[in-house]
């Protein structure tokens, strides 16, 4: 019998077809993000917004860079862009601001609660241990620190708002 060979990623159980098929059952349910680990690979699938695909990612122990598996069609292809104005690089008058940049892909929180007063506002003087914000990951809360001192000039992003990874979140000036 002559069959198509199963390509097996090089550090773990799950061949290219196994993810193919797992991102198109995804895709056909409607799922915005799912995540399996298993025997030390990690599949993370993320949809993008304004029905463009997110890559599957590939994460292993003995891979410290992920590797871009699979990319569902999308309607027209996008490199090196952004869909939000918000991760656009920031304005050449805040090029001696510090950007406070997003370390994953999460919704932006400004307080712990809807009630709750926002952690940080324009004009706040900020140190290095100073909790900015939380992004929401997989039902996780994880809080921004400024990891510089100074004082917080703009916030680039709305509360509740998605923001990918490396997506500047606030400006901060050193001086």
């Amino acid at each position: 019998m002559a069959g198509k060979k199963s390509e097996a990623i090089p550090a773990g159980g799950m061949s290219r077809e196994d993810i193919e098929r797992l991102i198109d059952v995804i895709h056909q349910k409607g799922i915005e993000e799912f995540e399996l680990e298993q025997g030390g690979i990690r599949v993370r699938i993320v949809a993008a917004r304004k029905n463009l695909a997110a890559p599957a990612v590939i994460h292993s122990a003995a891979h410290a860079l992920p590797q871009v598996i699979h990319q569902a069609p999308a309607p027209a292809p996008i490199v090196g862009t952004s869909s939000t104005p918000a991760a656009a690089a920031p304005a050449a008058e805040d090029a001696n601001l510090t950007p406070v940049t997003s370390p994953m892909v999460g919704t932006f929180y400004r307080a712990s609660s809807p009630t709750a007063k926002p952690f940080a506002e324009v004009g706040d003087k900020v140190s290095e241990d100073t909790v900015l914000c939380i992004i929401e990951a997989m039902k996780l809360m994880n809080e921004i620190k400024a990891e510089t001192r100074g004082t917080i000039r703009k916030i680039l992003v709305q509360n509740a708002q998605p923001v990918e990874y490396g997506q500047p979140l606030f400006l901060i000036d050193p001086g």
